[in-house]
């Protein structure tokens, strides 16, 4: 056998063995599929409007927008609906699409993209608590288990009473004050076991808990306390010459 083909030979093993199994990927039965289907609470005979408030306010976010470009209102629009429904159901995508005049389609794609628009409904406090790297390096284990215990559900459940919806969200966007719970609008910032029961008694209660860091430190200055810009600041005119 010549060296050629010696070669060629190692060579068609090497690339057999070097090459990746066959494989399938998993069958999807219709029940999997993100799609909708109408029940009691959900489908297209249930009315849903503005009131004239809201509807107000809809048409001066519409105007922001070019005659021919109104579909950009998409997001505002959804946005407004869900606070007054409380969830995003499929009549009120159909309204939204009815007001800006574009296919349903169009909202469906939208609505069901974006994990913030609630497809089902909700409890009264959409309690979101971030579980990213930071906020569980800060104890949102605890958290988790905290509410969770106190309130007798798991994550992605809501209470007997449709008082409170439990989910787990990525990156609420606030690690400085991690860990974070996200209800409703308000955030609750430097969370501890002892404060989330103090927060969920309160909303039990039908008081609003005051939102922001529930431990000492403003905003978000540093939890050792500050170690710069301690001063008053300068006013007006510092350093500059005085015949200017």
């Amino acid at each position: 056998m010549n060296f050629a083909l010696r070669a060629f030979r190692s060579n068609s093993i090497w690339n057999r063995s070097m090459s990746r199994g066959f494989s399938t990927s998993s069958m999807k039965f219709s029940d999997h599929v993100f799609t909708h289907r109408n029940s009691d609470i959900n489908n297209p005979n249930i009315k849903f409007s503005f009131t004239p408030e809201n509807l107000k306010v809809a048409k001066e976010i519409i105007a922001k927008y070019p005659e021919n470009y109104k579909k950009a209102a998409t997001i505002p629009l959804l946005h407004l609906a869900q606070k007054q429904n409380g969830w995003t159901s499929l009549s009120v995508m159909n309204y939204v699409a009815n007001i800006l005049e574009i296919p349903a389609m169009r909202v469906y794609e939208v609505a069901t993209f974006y994990t913030m628009f609630n497809r089902d409904p909700v409890g009264k406090y959409f309690l979101q608590v971030c579980g990213t790297t930071p906020c569980q390096l800060c104890g949102s284990d605890k958290i988790f288990e905290t509410v969770e215990k106190h309130l007798g559900i798991k994550v992605g459940e809501t209470t007997s009473d449709k008082l409170f919806t439990l989910v787990e969200v990525e990156c609420a966007g606030a690690c400085v004050n991690a860990p974070v719970m996200a209800v409703n609008d308000d955030y609750f910032e430097d969370l501890t076991p002892e404060s989330t029961i103090k927060i969920l008694d309160e909303l039990k209660a039908g008081k609003s808990p005051k939102p922001g860091p529930q431990g000492s430190r403003n905003t978000c200055e540093p939890a050792s306390g500050l170690t710069s810009l301690n001063s008053e600041p300068y006013g007006p005119g510092f350093m500059v010459r005085s015949d200017l």
